[in-house]
């Protein structure tokens, strides 16, 4: 079956499910998400095995001031899940031969300060560059959303990484930030319109969107809230939501359904190349990493699991991906704290690995 017939028959099961019926393990699942419901922020869930949804439920609110449900067409802020996305973006690149894994910074930014031609493409994308973190280097008086490439022109304005690119592993939202800029200089787009052409219009995810205030909008769209003393409040923005290539995407569940069931196909980028997604990186010493290319890689009760979460000011998500059984949960909230990973393996136990699982 297609992934546009599976899709349509996704959306149906949501959409039409008879009055009534519950979805299997649906009071499980209303338990685990029970802080969710009601007049709060809430959450977008979603289960599927083999191309088909097992569960698919949304809990309280996008809007809370307005009292605007959420649903499962809701489009939530993804935060880090969102360097899937940039990761995606340059490999596609990388396909048409317009780049490299092993293309240097100072191949593509020729004003880049020297060590910048110590640090490739494949560094970036695997957390191994060594880039400062553009959070620290912030002035406490700032008032202005930071953009991509403000974080690539704070890089210039260093001498040296934290370390020797590829010789250790350092989480790098700047990483993500300058690829970003790597895209739009490779293809001479912006980046939100090179994710629209190339990613979402291709796998008809007509929701979602690398979100620039005063550029475009979000349909459907939810706002974060933190939690204060008994109350949330909100919480939607701070000074580095509009960097886009390490968090800006908003989607939603249903998008991310057909996202996910791309990545079985070479309908973006051949097999082999996601296979280097899906590859755990290594150092220059040869010890392996748990990351690939905008994933994060391991195991969950002896089965390969790929996976990523998100959090940001107002925003808490995950996905979790069990290639090998077709499995995947998604987990969207519009709220600052909410431990999402842990719900996703609280689904897995539930949906994959049988209602009894500890």
């Amino acid at each position: 079956m297609s992934i546009r017939c599976r899709t349509i028959l996704f959306l149906i099961s949501i959409l039409v499910l008879p009055a009534g019926c519950r979805q299997p393990h649906e009071t499980d699942v209303d338990t685990l998400f029970h802080g969710f419901d009601g007049d709060v922020p809430g959450a977008a869930v979603m289960v599927v095995r083999d191309g088909s949804p097992l569960f698919v439920k949304a809990y309280g609110l996008a809007n809370v001031e307005k009292g605007i449900p959420v649903t499962p067409a809701t489009n939530f802020r993804l935060a880090s899940v969102t360097k899937q996305f940039t990761s995606m973006a340059v490999m596609i690149l990388v396909e048409r031969g317009l780049l490299s894994y092993e293309t240097t910074l100072a191949d593509i930014f020729p004003a880049f300060p020297d060590y910048g031609a110590g640090i490739t493409i494949r560094h970036l994308l695997q957390h191994t560059s060594g880039l400062v973190s553009y959070e620290s280097l912030i002035p406490e008086t700032a008032t202005e959303q930071v953009l991509d490439r403000d974080v690539l022109r704070m890089m210039t304005t260093r001498d040296s990484t934290y370390f020797a690119p590829g010789s250790a592993y350092r989480y790098s939202n700047s990483g993500y930030a300058v690829l970003a800029m790597v895209v739009e200089t490779i293809s001479g787009m912006m980046f939100p319109d090179f994710l629209a052409e190339n990613i979402f219009a291709p796998l008809g995810m007509d929701g979602s969107v690398a979100y620039l205030k005063g550029v475009n909008e979000v349909p459907r769209r939810s706002f974060g809230y933190r939690p204060d003393d008994s109350a949330f409040v909100f919480s939607d923005q701070s000074l580095t939501s509009a960097v886009l290539g390490d968090g800006g995407i908003y989607t939603s569940v249903v998008d991310l359904f057909k996202w996910d069931q791309a990545l079985y196909t070479d309908r973006l980028v051949s097999r082999d190349t996601l296979d280097l997604a899906f590859t755990p990186g290594r150092l220059s010493n040869g010890e392996a990493l748990s990351y690939g290319f905008g994933w994060n890689i391991g195991d969950y009760r002896g089965r390969r699991k790929i996976w990523h979460g998100g959090s940001t000011c107002g925003f808490r998500t995950a996905i979790h991906r069990y290639p090998d059984d077709r499995f995947i949960v998604i987990i969207l909230t519009n709220r600052s704290v909410a431990d999402t990973d842990s719900l996703a393996e609280k689904l897995a136990d539930l949906f994959l690995f049988g209602e009894d699982a500890e």
